[in-house]
């Protein structure tokens, strides 16, 4: 499960939760790990993927990760485990990466996307929205809500949740 998981997580990346969530009900574990690439980029197509030849490829070579559970497991950190993760998996950063480790129930990591960072800015945490997220920008940015999450009792995963939530006013998963 933890491996479909990480594919709907390669999927959403400059995509849609909408779409990934569309490809991992119909191609399901059997079909991340078994269809040849050119069949998960035809299915992909077919389901409105923006990317979907890309995407294929990347849910081909992770396959090299089928057993991510395991490895995730051994890490001690969920920051480590993470950082992993995007040097490792191609497709993932560290927005894809959190919200891959959030999935499967760690709780200190933010999903920071466009969505969070327009809180932010809304609510004076930050100034205005970076053009683009380093992962010295992404850990910054992650220490002003883990401050925020302290202050209300919430863990990361809960406060970027709420704060997705008041924006836009849905949970998808």
């Amino acid at each position: 499960m933890w491996f479909s998981e990480l594919c709907f997580c390669i999927l959403t990346a400059n995509s849609s939760a909408e779409v990934g969530i569309k490809a991992q009900k119909e191609l399901r574990l059997n079909g991340f790990l078994s269809m040849s690439k050119e069949d998960t980029a035809r299915e992909l197509r077919r389901l409105g993927h923006p990317y979907p030849e890309r995407r294929a490829e990347y849910i081909v070579e992770a396959r090299e990760h089928k057993d991510i559970y395991k490895k995730i497991s051994s890490f001690k950190d969920e920051r480590v485990a993470r950082d992993w993760l995007v040097r490792n998996i191609k497709g993932i950063g560290y927005k894809e990466a959190s919200h891959f480790l959030r999935n499967v129930g760690f709780k200190n990591v933010a999903i920071i996307d466009r969505h969070i960072l327009k809180v932010m800015v809304k609510h004076g945490l930050i100034e205005k929205t970076p053009k683009t997220l380093t992962r010295k920008k992404y850990l910054e940015l992650e220490e002003k809500l883990k401050e925020v999450a302290e202050e209300t009792g919430l863990s990361l995963a809960e406060l970027d949740l709420y704060l997705w939530y008041m924006e836009t006013g849905r949970i998808l998963k």
